[in-house]
């Protein structure tokens, strides 16, 4: 993963079919679609007495890297993993820095410097922006290594999940649903702002409605927040996705 993620990250930006305008609006969409989600969830989170180091994180980052990648490659092609991988790499920076804080209580520090990910993106945006390309030897190993990410991405989600042991639904059945609801609503809203391409602002509502992350559930367990009622975020909201994943996608194709 700690390879694979990073090459496909970048040869997808790399390799992309999008103009360095529609590369800036959408980081700049996802910029602020996350900004929004963090304040609406962080009002939510304190109107009704919630414990931030615990709902803060999995409310506000989606499971965009092992569900919304293939996900978008899935639905949109080529063109739509493009902008999801964009998306998929503001959410990492984020979660990383910020998001630690949220769990934690303390700065990430120095972490979201040792995140390959970080770098696949930078380099991919540099690459992308400049009309650059590595040699086709190159790239042809990096788009090979590449592709076990999606794979494993998705294989590690299953894994996680069946290794969860959860007892608490109700709460968490609620909060998913109003996570669903007002991401894709931001999600919507930001596009129309932004004035989104169709696939751009189709990838976008896709990537902010993900259920919650196991990474969410990582963090938790590793920084002492309630990693139970984590785990039954990430169970509850990924069993309703298999719902409201693809009603979102009829209307969204």
């Amino acid at each position: 993963m700690t390879i694979s993620v990073p090459c496909l990250i970048f040869v997808a930006l790399m390799n992309a079919d999008i103009d360095s305008d529609s590369l800036a609006v959408t980081f700049w969409a996802a910029v602020v679609a996350y900004t929004v989600v963090t304040a609406v969830i962080y009002a939510i989170v304190k109107l009704y007495g919630l414990e931030g180091s615990t709902y803060l994180h999995p409310l506000i980052f989606g499971n965009t890297g092992n569900l919304g990648l293939p996900l978008a490659l899935f639905a949109f092609g080529e063109e739509g993993l493009s902008f999801a991988v964009i998306i998929f790499a503001v959410m990492v920076v984020y979660s990383f820095s910020l998001g630690i804080w949220m769990v934690s209580g303390r700065a990430a520090g120095t972490k979201v410097l040792k995140e390959p990910t970080v770098y696949g993106a930078l380099l991919g945006a540099l690459f992308l922006y400049n009309g650059w390309h590595t040699p086709v030897w190159l790239t042809n190993t990096l788009e090979l290594a590449g592709q076990m990410a999606i794979p494993l991405m998705l294989i590690t989600l299953g894994v996680a999940l069946a290794r969860i042991n959860v007892q608490r639904f109700v709460r968490p059945l609620v909060l998913t649903l109003v996570k669903v609801v007002s991401c894709t609503a931001i999600a919507i809203g930001v596009g129309l702002y932004f004035e989104l391409s169709r696939v751009a602002m189709a990838v976008l509502i896709l990537q902010l409605a993900t259920p919650v992350a196991v990474t969410s559930y990582l963090l938790s367990v590793k920084y002492g927040a309630d990693s139970e009622t984590v785990a039954a975020l990430v169970v509850v909201s990924t069993a309703l996705s298999v719902v409201t994943i693809p009603a979102l996608l009829v209307f969204l194709i």
